[in-house]
């Protein structure tokens, strides 16, 4: 019996730990050949010794589960070396499928007290390193439809937050980085629509290294149940957006955690209000703007367990 993903072949970058781990073991238990991306550094700010051992151990559990995996250490925010994990794909399995883009590091700080760096290293890492590896994936599947004179497969998964949606006071650089990325994702969707290739966004809920701080004080099941917040409930949905069944998905952004997937639509206009004349004065928005808000919250940005949706222990 053929698996779902049989004879495709995947990138994972940030692969080595966490929600990249998950999704690089779901891919290949579907099927796929897999390359693991991870820079592998201790630090999920990004600091400490890059090493390859991350990377390693996953492609080695894929390998003794019965799967094709190989491993990459790289810096997917380096543009030389995302174009040299893609070509690792491409010479490997002879093609790249999937692009399942999930690397990423936090440096956290109010807007007041985040320093140049730190805004910098989370931008680069989190929308450059998307960038990059979407750059070059892009460019071998448009070569390889302009060949075959028709559309080729192509999946990419790229990954988001909440942040950018709900707001996260402490990570100004990490929510306009995942704001970002899916403004690149709806744009890569339209342009590579027409060589067959997809692109759609996930905020997952996870509890990873990167997320220890925001997830403090839920409980986890002590009864061996799965944790609503294991890599594990995400995973899934990787593996079928990265498969032909996902084929007419495409610029789409799913929430997905804990046995659920919420689609969000694009934003919809809640208001609108019409200049009597050729312009509006300032009066007349006073008049027609103020009112609306008069009765609502000052803030409307969704409290952090209304928007997980989780109880503390």
């Amino acid at each position: 019996m053929s698996l779902p993903l049989d004879g495709l072949s995947a990138i994972v970058t940030g692969a080595g730990r966490g929600l990249g781990r998950a999704e690089a073991l779901e891919l290949a238990r579907l099927g796929a050949a897999v390359v693991v991306n991870d820079y592998g550094q201790p630090g999920r700010d990004g600091s400490g010794e890059a090493s390859a051992a991350p990377a390693e151990q996953v492609a080695r559990e894929i390998r003794a589960a019965g799967g094709r995996a190989v491993a990459h250490l790289g810096d997917v925010s380096d543009h030389e070396q995302a174009r040299a994990l893609v070509e690792l794909a491409v010479e490997t399995y002879g093609q790249l499928d999937v692009l399942v883009n999930n690397a990423g590091i936090l440096r956290d700080r109010m807007i007041f007290s985040m320093t140049e760096d730190e805004w910098d290293s989370v931008i680069r890492v989190h929308l450059k390193g998307h960038f990059n590896t979407t750059h070059f994936a892009a460019a071998h599947w448009r070569s390889r439809s302009k060949a075959s004179g028709g559309p080729v497969y192509g999946r990419i998964v790229n990954t988001s937050s909440e942040a950018f949606l709900a707001g996260s006071a402490g990570q100004p650089n990490y929510a306009a980085a995942k704001g970002g990325i899916v403004g690149l994702t709806t744009s890569t969707a339209l342009a590579l629509a027409k060589y067959g290739v997809t692109a759609n966004v996930i905020c997952p809920r996870a509890r990873t290294r990167m997320t220890e701080d925001v997830f403090a004080g839920f409980e986890e099941p002590q009864d061996g149940r799965l944790d609503a917040l294991a890599p594990e409930h995400v995973s899934p949905l990787v593996g079928y957006l990265a498969s032909p069944a996902a084929a007419k998905i495409n610029g789409q952004l799913l929430v997905v955690h804990g046995g659920m997937v919420a689609i969000v639509e694009r934003p919809k206009v809640a208001a609108k209000f019409d200049a009597a004349k050729e312009t509006f004065s300032f009066d007349e928005l006073d008049e027609l703007i103020s009112p609306y808000y008069a009765d609502r919250p000052p803030n409307e940005t969704f409290a952090a367990a209304e928007v997980l949706g989780l109880k503390r222990g």
